[in-house]
């Protein structure tokens, strides 16, 4: 039977991906796309698309049913939290399936600072947080948490209003601006305490109080990054995934103690906090995420698709409700489509010009000055002087440290150029590198030494630390 989907938000980069992941996992399908934006509808890859009010216009639920009626819609999918919001009403009657959190959940999830409230009262861990109820009340929130301090709005996507702050007068001075200038009263701010580890995102299924799908990724780089006051994003710019039951664990217990009897799909955020714990900062409920690529085109199971089949009870038997997929990453950039690569592939197609002055010529070894990288007629990595430099504007990659005596190594260099000099070893039992590089650099250089030992089997292990910097610029 060919199954008829309705997504809301065509054209969107949301929207796209998710269709890109539904077509990968359910031949069957036909996908209808429906936007109030005309230009982004233009460029919508669904099958066919119509044009609508906007969401809050009151014809726009008239103007949807009539795209149901005529199209046969077995599914409706929105795409963004208001639509969520909106198709949960009570008084929303829709002519074909929604397979959504109840009304009660989405609003408690919509809320940042009352699902931390309900989440910490299961003993979900959470961090700290409080609401601000107004300006004047900034300092005495400050004597209660550590330094520095998460501010942000505590609705909204896309880490609306996000800043970390270390003095009360920051915080005082930022809330002010986004009133006066955005209209977003001091009230609607919370402050929490600040997480400094890894960023993870989990995508679950759940129906009628039953897990049946997860999956988990960690977000290594992120959009617009470096221009945000924030310093990172919800969206992520590069992500991989992860083996990460503890994540899964948390995001479990938070799902059993908002609602026993859940159903629908839900996105979670999580950091880990300065002891590895990792905790839930925010829950988007009955939705996926832009980035829904990762969880659907990699591992056993397509996630997306199994969505569309427990909502429209279809059977689905799977092994195992986690779905692990190591080793995948995803890469996003403006106006492209995003890619899914496994670690081998990342070296496929590529020629590393990196530092070369010259074009290689034959029976001649290139070296490569800017990285730990061997050809094919270079001798053993063993006797390889392997040189690594950094672009001007980075603190060097850092020191490599032998685990044992043998072999011996010897490191040179002046803070921006580094030179490691290796006596002939039987085999490299241990590598441990510990720099100042952001976890986007450093999981590039894992890929590049891992490669090596892949290659010439002299490394047994390989454990690289990296320096997670503070607000303030400083390594943590």
């Amino acid at each position: 039977m060919r199954r008829r989907l309705l997504l809301t938000g065509a054209g969107s980069a949301a929207t796209s991906n998710l269709s890109r992941g539904l077509r990968a996992g359910y031949r069957s399908l036909t996908i209808v796309g429906c936007h109030s934006d005309r230009f982004l509808l233009k460029k919508s890859s669904a099958d066919r698309n119509y044009l609508v009010p906007a969401l809050a216009h009151p014809d726009y639920f008239a103007a949807l049913r009539r795209v149901i009626a005529r199209e046969r819609v077995d599914l409706l999918i929105p795409t963004t939290d208001a639509e969520v919001r909106a198709f949960t009403r009570p008084r929303t009657r829709l002519p074909c399936r929604l397979f959504l959190p109840r009304k009660s959940v989405v609003d408690l999830c919509q809320d940042k600072y009352r699902l931390n409230v309900a989440l910490r009262a299961h003993g979900v861990p959470v961090p700290a947080t409080y609401p601000v109820s107004s300006l004047r009340a900034l300092d005495a929130i400050f004597a209660r948490l550590p330094r520095p301090v998460w501010c942000r709005v505590r609705s909204g996507s896309g880490s609306t209003g996000a800043i970390p702050v270390t003095r009360a007068e920051q915080a005082r001075s930022w809330i002010a601006y986004w009133t006066e200038m955005r209209g977003v009263p001091a009230t609607s701010f919370i402050l929490s305490e600040y997480l400094p580890g890894r960023d993870f995102s989990c995508q679950a299924i759940w129906k009628s109080g039953a897990l049946v799908l997860v999956k988990t990724c960690e977000r290594l780089s992120y959009f617009g990054g470096g221009g945000n006051p924030s310093g990172t994003s919800s969206i992520s710019q590069l992500a991989k995934t992860v083996f990460a039951p503890e994540v899964v664990a948390v995001c479990t217990a938070a799902i059993r103690a908002i609602d026993s009897r859940a159903s629908g799909t839900f996105n979670f955020d999580l950091r880990e906090s300065s002891r590895g714990v990792p905790c839930l900062t925010e829950i988007n409920a009955g939705r996926f995420p832009s980035g829904t690529n990762i969880f659907d085109l990699t591992g056993r199971v397509n996630l997306a698709a199994t969505f569309v089949r427990v909502a429209l009870d279809e059977p689905v038997s799977l092994r195992e409700t986690y779905d692990p997929a190591e080793g995948y990453y995803s890469v996003r950039d403006l106006d492209t489509p995003t890619g899914v690569f496994h670690a081998d592939e990342l070296f496929d197609k590529i020629v590393d010009a990196r530092g070369s002055r010259s074009s290689p010529k034959p029976g001649n070894a290139w070296r490569n000055p800017h990285a730990l990288q061997v050809t094919a007629e270079e001798r053993s990595v063993a006797e390889d002087h392997a040189q690594v430099q950094e672009r001007p504007d980075q603190e060097a990659v850092g020191q490599l440290q032998e685990e044992r005596p043998v072999p011996r190594q010897e490191v040179q260099g002046d803070g921006r150029q580094i030179r490691i000099k290796r006596e002939r070893p039987e085999r490299v039992d241990h590598i441990r590198i510990v720099g100042h590089l952001d976890p986007h650099d450093a999981e590039a250089l894992q890929l590049e030494i891992r490669r090596l030992a892949k290659r010439y089997g002299r490394i047994k292990d390989l454990q690289i630390e990296t320096a997670r910097p503070k607000p303030d610029g400083r390594s943590a």
